[in-house]
């Protein structure tokens, strides 16, 4: 229900991580090679990265269009350039809306998060700080408000009140990354000049590894630590 990617390293440009690779997110958006529930990932796209030369805040580009439609992006993404960025094609969970509001990442102001997956909304905590009323911004905004170091803790919570959720998450503030897997791939290529956590490898690239299902990554100062999240599903 979604592909998704996230980048912390060295600065490169949103073309380089999103457009350029033979099986990017462009690519993914129209043909993914791993993705296990849906075909298209036409709903929607966006990017965010974190703006160091303005105080490192996160910016947004996004759009209900599908990322193949969109030739202003294209035209700008060699241009745009970042440590950390964060970035999604969509394809929407069935019943909810399809806008720019609704599409990853969302971010609360300090953290830029997208979510591959599916949950009802009804085992979240209500919130009125969701950017959208569909379930992934939901859940980003209940993720938001316990706290995005809390990811661990939550992801378990909700898994368990919705056993049907699929909840992968990518989630970055400018100097650490995190992400869970929870019923769909995660992949990550941990190259010297920095790691990409990707739903799927953009290229064929012999370093990339899977993520087993119900694990929590934690990128930090070029660190990376793959824990399980201590339940099966």
């Amino acid at each position: 229900m979604c592909r998704h990617l996230g980048w912390l390293g060295r600065p490169r440009s949103l073309a380089e991580l999103m457009l350029e690779p033979p099986q990017g997110l462009l690519v993914q958006s129209y043909a993914p090679r791993r993705q296990q529930h849906g075909l298209l990932n036409a709903d929607g796209w966006g990017a965010g990265f974190f703006d160091a030369a303005n105080g490192g805040v996160p910016r947004r580009w996004r759009s209900a269009a599908p990322l193949w439609s969109d030739g202003s992006f294209a035209s700008i993404a060699p241009v745009l350039a970042s440590h950390c960025v964060v970035a999604a094609v969509r394809s929407a969970t069935v019943g909810m809306p399809i806008e720019a509001s609704a599409t990853a990442p969302f971010t609360d102001g300090s953290w830029l998060l997208s979510h591959n997956g599916v949950v009802n909304r009804e085992v979240l905590t209500t919130t009125d700080r969701a950017e959208s009323v569909c379930d992934s911004a939901v859940l980003a905004a209940a993720i938001f408000a316990r706290g995005v170091d809390s990811l661990g803790e939550v992801i378990p919570e909700v898994g368990a009140a919705d056993p049907q959720a699929r909840l992968n998450i990518v989630a970055a503030n400018g100097s650490r990354m995190l992400a869970t897997t929870w019923g769909d791939t995660l992949s990550m290529l941990h190259g010297a000049d920095g790691v990409v956590l990707a739903s799927e490898p953009y290229d064929d690239d012999p370093r990339w590894v899977d993520i087993p299902d119900c694990h929590l990554v934690d990128v930090h100062d070029g660190e990376v630590r793959v824990t399980a999240l201590g339940v099966t599903r």
